[in-house]
């Protein structure tokens, strides 16, 4: 086999990425500390990171930099600084999550090359389409994809010019990524800020099944599914693990390494796996990869596997039962192979530095000889590496203009920094004597691309500031959301919008949705964030077939399919928008009409966000409070199901709902609609009147979810009676807002009110 497939591994901290390097990643991605998704991990500075890209290199490692999360407008200067910065790193890439950030780049960084994150929950070829149109790279795919469409996906991807990662090994969460909002609703600390809070991992009150931990999956591990992996065209294999230490990250490397290896030159696959067993992990299971979702994925405990493992192995070679000298013999035998390889991964890091290079510049010269200057990187003479320039012209006496020691060291301080710790010597440069200071930034400029291995070094890009001036035409109207046919009479007692919520999976051939659309086309068809497979290529039978002449939509691949249709499209609020730059970016790129701006974010957050010319924003006021939706089933560890596994039907036909509480006594409702996918909601809805006080320029639309879907057991409001407050409060009537808040009495509007 030819081709070559990338092992990508995570690196937290310095030791970390020492560990995947020496154990033979062909890349390492990391965090900085700030902008990154794992912000419980160490993260490095950024003369750390200078020191990692120069070691990596070394080793013909890649590094890419996780720049994945969700970004705030007044975190954009920073942003900038930063992408400055990096553009003369020699970074690898970035891997982003927000979609303001490909606009950024793309007009004014564009050297950098763009990975699209989990965070992006790519999982249809409409996906793939959109991060191709709005420039990444390459992709990272849903983990909750099995074999069959990580193939059909990847060999899309490469047909339009994008590499495919797939994770191979590390945590699962339950949730789809970037779908998540459990942390931030629960304790105020988003998943799409890198504070995920592992509520997956809290424990709860026991239940019907006997479970304490009932959203706790095992950890993946696809080192068996290697050869199918190969062959469905995976362009990397990427491990999880940034919050993991460097032996845990040493030891999953080596064997992945060792196990691509084998497979590359014989064709076929080591059968051991022992030593990933021998670092944490919660178990193993691979049934997303496999497409069987058994309640086997789960284990009842988030804690570390490796030992019961051991104990398990040595059961499983006795004969007869196992003794507790042979017990205590197996845990001893497991922190043996662990110092081992301890020791074995000090040996090889010991002599690695990341530490800056020492660079001396020589200055020297005399009357009527060019300006010479030397400099020295390294400190060792069979490792220096010696730079020399001279000037054009001849030094000569001058009356004002003096190069003197002082003049010279502030011009060459810029050396001083991230790679460099900078040393002067003047001993053979006579003072007195000036060249034209034109010739000198000229020689700096030389200095500066012979020190950056001959790389012209961009020069920083000012970013103009976006324009404020642009507010709501008019006074915001209302839309509303509803989902079943029993609600269309709501359409009767209102001028709002009415959006009508589609499922995430449909019947195949069945034109159920689209004859309910062409006979009422007052509904605005509303599609969700996850469409997998044919539940993607139904969806977009319905656009081919109703033509309608405005959506709202969740998923990008949805957004994609009707801008390539001149279909009218506003960007749902679960595409997670919070700055002006990803409006930009729907926008410019794909024509978008307008965008709901994301619900995290708080007033001071969203005040100065920018609109584009002609585009609309929107805000949801009242809905139910989504905080985590699933591929995986829910009620196999709460309540039970007769089903040994989730099946197509199980989307169609299963409309189960129950709840779960956690030790702390705060419920949580489990909801599964015909044709959705299991969720969980807060026990509160999401009730915001204060924005409409707040930010009455801003936004063109307040959005009102009708659905009650989420809703648990409390009893259903009276819909007509919504709209009608509703439709007061924002004809200023203040009596409304007290109706609506005796109406809705178990609510909240925390997010607002805390922001990311």
């Amino acid at each position: 086999m030819s081709r070559k497939i990338e092992l990508l591994a995570p690196g937290g901290d310095v030791e970390a990425i020492k560990a995947a390097v020496v154990a033979g990643a062909n890349a390492v991605y990391c965090g900085l500390d700030t902008f990154n998704a794992r912000n419980r991990a160490a993260n490095l500075s950024f003369d750390d990171l200078t020191g990692i890209l120069r070691l990596a290199h070394k080793y013909d490692c890649e590094v890419f930099l996780t720049l994945n999360v969700v970004i705030l407008e007044q975190e954009l200067p920073t942003m900038i600084k930063l992408l400055n910065k990096l553009v003369n790193s020699g970074i690898d890439g970035i891997i982003v999550q927000d979609l303001g950030m490909f606009n950024l780049v793309k007009k004014f960084f564009p050297t950098l090359d763009i990975h699209a994150s989990t965070q992006l929950t790519t999982h249809n070829e409409g996906q793939i389409h959109f991060l191709n149109k709005i420039g990444a790279s390459r992709l990272n795919l849903s983990r909750e994809l099995n074999l069959g469409e990580i193939k059909s996906l990847t060999k899309l991807s490469h047909d339009v010019g994008i590499l495919t990662e797939v994770f191979v090994h590390g945590a699962l969460c339950i949730a789809f990524s970037g779908q998540c909002y459990s942390s931030s609703v629960s304790v105020g600390n988003s998943g799409n800020r890198g504070r995920c809070s592992q509520a997956c991992r809290d424990e709860y009150e026991v239940t019907a099944t006997g479970n304490k931990y009932p959203l706790n999956l095992k950890d993946n591990s696809a080192y068996f599914d290697l050869p199918e992996l190969v062959e469905a065209g995976v362009d990397s294999l990427k491990i999880e693990g940034r919050i993991k230490g460097a032996h845990y990250v040493y030891t999953v490397v080596d064997t992945w390494r060792k196990g691509i290896d084998g497979f590359v030159e014989t064709g076929k696959l080591l059968p051991d796996d022992s030593n990933l067993h021998k670092v944490f992990n919660r178990d193993f299971t691979n049934s997303f990869l496999q497409g069987n979702l058994t309640k086997d994925m789960f284990i009842d405990n988030p804690r570390d596997h490796s030992v019961k493992h051991a104990v398990d192995n040595a059961t499983n070679k006795s004969s007869s039962a196992i003794s507790v000298v042979q017990i205590q013999e197996a845990k001893d035998e497991l922190y043996i192979d662990k110092n081992q390889l301890g020791a074995e991964l000090r040996d090889k890091i010991q002599y690695l530095s990341t530490a800056k290079l020492p660079l001396k510049i020589e200055f020297s010269g005399s009357l009527n000889t060019p300006l010479t200057i030397t400099a020295t990187v390294g400190d060792k003479e069979e490792d220096a590496k010696v730079i020399t320039i001279t000037s054009e012209s001849s030094l000569s006496l001058t009356g004002k203009s003096e190069l003197d020691e002082k003049t010279l060291t502030k011009r060459f301080k810029s050396f001083d920094n991230a790679e460099f710790v900078l040393e002067y010597s003047f001993a053979d440069y006579d003072s007195g004597l000036s060249i034209p200071f034109k010739e000198l930034t000229v020689l700096k400029g030389q200095l500066a691309f012979l020190l950056n291995d001959s790389i012209e070094v961009i020069p920083n890009v000012e970013v103009p500031a976006l324009s404020k001036d642009n507010k709501a035409s008019k006074k915001p109207t209302m839309s509303i959301l509803i989902a079943y046919e029993e609600d269309f009479h709501l359409c009767d007692l209102t001028d709002a919008d009415v959006y009508f919520k589609l499922p995430e999976s449909f019947k195949k051939d069945c034109p159920k949705h689209i004859n309910l659309l062409n006979n009422n086309p007052r509904l605005i068809p509303w599609f969700p964030a996850v469409l997998i497979g044919k539940d993607y290529l139904e969806a977009v039978k319905i656009l081919e077939q109703v033509k309608p002449k405005r959506i709202v939509t969740n998923n990008t691949g949805i957004a994609y399919k009707a801008f390539e249709m001149g279909i009218e499209w506003v960007a749902g609020p679960f595409m997670n928008t919070t700055n002006s730059y990803a409006l930009m970016t729907l926008k410019e790129e794909l024509n978008c009409a307008g965008a709901f701006i994301s619900n995290e974010i708080n007033r001071l957050q969203l005040r100065n966000i920018a609109r584009p010319d002609d585009f609309k924003l929107y805000y949801s006021i009242y809905h139910p409070i989504l905080m985590m939706t699933s591929r995986q089933c829910f009620f196999q560890q709460t309540v039970g199901c007769k089903k040994p596994s989730i099946e197509d039907g199980c989307m169609l036909k299963c409309d189960k709902a129950t709840t779960v509480t956690n030790v702390k006594g705060i419920s949580f409702n489990i909801d599964k609609q015909k044709g959705g996918y299991p969720s969980i909601y807060n026990d509160e809805q999401f009730l915001n009147l204060e924005v409409i006080k707040d930010l009455p320029d801003l936004f063109d639309e307040f959005f009102v979810d009708l659905t009650n879907i989420g809703a648990g057991p409390d009893a259903e409001q009276n819909k007509a009676q919504l709209i009608e407050h509703f439709e007061n409060i924002l004809k200023g009537n203040e009596e409304a807002s007290t109706a609506l808040n005796e109406m809705i009495t178990v609510s909240t509007n925390a997010q607002y009110r805390q922001g990311l």
